[in-house]
């Protein structure tokens, strides 16, 4: 089932290159009304190498557009390494790198539904991550706010 939801998201979400999107965000002559990331991996350990890259793409967009809004949807198995009994040990470094996300002013949305259905809620993760009720939902919200989505695909995608 959620395989299944996996596949649906990427086929509606009309994902850009990262890499593409962001050349092309730099060379515009006018700022975008913002950026979401989306994260959407089936895999425990993505927030390790996603993220990090997340907070390297968005200085170098706040180097052209100082002012940009920007924003982080994560909806895949990797949301679960932001659980707050996760802050230490092994994930720390990612829970240090989503806050940093919200120092530089950039929030940081993990998916409600998906964690219910492990049994998590909103009071499961630390208070510098929001708990969307939907990440595909709270994608769509930025996009009619007119963000430009930037999908973030595997770990060698620089």
């Amino acid at each position: 089932m959620r395989f299944f939801a996996l596949i649906l998201m990427f086929c509606f979400t009309n994902p850009l290159l990262a890499d593409a999107e962001i050349k092309r965000l730099l060379q515009a002559k006018e700022e975008p009304a913002g950026v979401v990331f989306e994260i959407l991996e089936d895999d425990d350990d993505a927030l390790g190498w996603a993220l990090p890259k997340i907070v390297k793409l968005s200085a170098r967009l706040r180097e052209r557009f100082p002012d940009l809004a920007i924003a982080v949807v994560t909806h895949g198995r990797e949301q679960f390494a932001l659980l707050s009994d996760e802050a230490d040990g092994l994930l720390a470094s990612i829970h240090q790198d989503a806050r940093q996300l919200r120092s530089d002013e950039i929030d940081l949305h993990v998916c409600g539904t998906h964690a219910s259905w492990d049994g998590y809620t909103p009071e499961d993760f630390p208070d510098y991550i929001d708990v969307s009720p939907s990440g595909p939902a709270q994608i769509r919200d930025y996009q009619n706010l007119g963000f430009v989505l930037v999908v973030l695909q595997g770990p060698d995608y620089d």
